[in-house]
Parts: structure tokens; sequence; C-alpha cells
């Protein structure tokens, strides 16, 4: 019986040269990214502040109309306050 022909295995090993990694050259972050970024963490702590201090029945005015609209919001404040916040701290997940 005639002896079949040794076939060469085709090597699939990857290129170690294509694996390192390549430094990417970007520079810092702009001003106006950094200032928006803290600007929402800002404002999302002044709006809470605000809704604890000034927007309560009890300090409404005699008239009732002193922030009126942010009482009605009611526990949405919270969602508007934190979100604002959350907003700012993702964003320094691209800050550079």
């Amino acid at each position: 019986m005639p002896k079949s022909k040794v076939r060469k295995k085709t090597d699939y090993t990857i290129n170690p040269a294509s694996r390192t990694p390549v430094k990417v050259k970007t520079g810092p972050s702009s001003t106006v990214y950094v200032s928006t970024m803290l600007g929402l963490m800002l404002l999302g702590l002044l709006w809470l502040i605000v809704f604890y201090l000034v927007a309560t029945p009890e300090s409404l005015g005699a008239d009732g109309k002193i922030l009126n609209w942010m009482y009605e919001l009611g526990p949405w404040n919270f969602l508007i306050g934190f979100g604002f916040m959350v907003a700012g701290l993702l964003m320094t997940m691209k800050w550079r």
C-alpha cells in the first residue's frame, strides 16, 4: 500500500508586531469641555441646595410665588439635580 504524503501544517499564529499597543497622540481636553463638566456638577449641586433652602413651603413668602414652580416639581428635583451631577461625572471619563 502506498504511503500518503505528509503535509506541512500552516502556522496560524498572529504576527506579534501587529499586537503591540499604539500610543494615540492626543492633547489635553479643551477648556470648554472642562468648564462644561465642572459646570454641570456645580449646577446639580446648586439645584439641590436651592431646592432645600428656598423652594420649601415655609420659605415661599406671603404670596407663595417664590420658586413655586420648583416646589411643584416635588421629588423630581432630586432627579434633575443628581442628573446634572451624573452627567458631569460621566464627562470625566473622556477628560484628558
